[in-house]
């Protein structure tokens, strides 16, 4: 299944892909172009990325006043990230039925429309989103080993800072997603500097 970059909002599902969460799909996230170096060094050149409803971050970031403009924002804004960095611009993922998307993507949304019901964060360390769970936001980790410390957390802390906002919870769950094609001793890596930063997953 091809990579794609997407909102690490809870309610995105992509059902023909593997999914590597960011808050806004990375859309104006300081150190970003860090990180789509450090993923396409462990992932490969081929890395899709899309759009989504009802992206809280770019009506934050953009100070918009409703739905109907962050929809064209969202489309206009990450297109052009994907120019940016050399992604592959999947489309836009909506609410409905799963839609194919561009380049080998099936995706759609699935929380109430305007309601948030996340309250875990998982972090995904191996290779994107391996099981689909409506109560997570997700945020892609796989590439925090592969660049300097305080750059990773100054991400990772502003995605997770966001999301408490977002549902007004500064008690969100640590989830760590260990499976993916990257392997055991990557997870490994990347759980060891998340634990650095702060970040303890609940026991299973």
């Amino acid at each position: 299944m091809p990579y794609v970059i997407t909102c690490g909002d809870e309610g995105v599902q992509v059902n023909e892909g593997t999914r590597l969460g960011f808050a806004g799909s990375g859309f104006r996230l300081e150190g970003f172009d860090k990180v789509v170096k450090a993923l396409k060094s462990l992932l490969g050149d081929d890395i899709r990325i899309a759009s989504s409803a009802e992206c809280d971050w770019i009506k934050h970031n953009l100070e918009l006043s409703n739905w109907e403009q962050v929809t064209a924002s969202t489309q206009q804004h990450i297109e052009a990230l994907a120019d940016r960095e050399g992604l592959l611009y999947s489309g836009y993922i909506p609410f409905s039925d799963p839609r194919k998307l561009n380049h080998d993507i099936k995706a759609h949304m699935v929380r109430p429309k305007e309601v948030h019901i996340a309250n875990k964060l998982c972090f995904t360390l191996a290779g994107g989103e391996q099981t689909y769970n409506l109560g997570c936001f997700l945020i892609s980790a796989e590439w925090v080993h592969k660049v300097k410390f305080d750059v990773a957390k100054k991400i990772i802390d502003t995605q997770v800072e966001f999301y408490k906002k977002l549902v007004n919870n500064d008690n969100l769950q640590v989830v760590f997603e260990t499976e993916g094609d990257l392997g055991e001793k990557i997870a490994n890596k990347n759980a060891e500097v998340l634990k650095k930063m702060g970040y303890q997953p609940i026991e299973k």
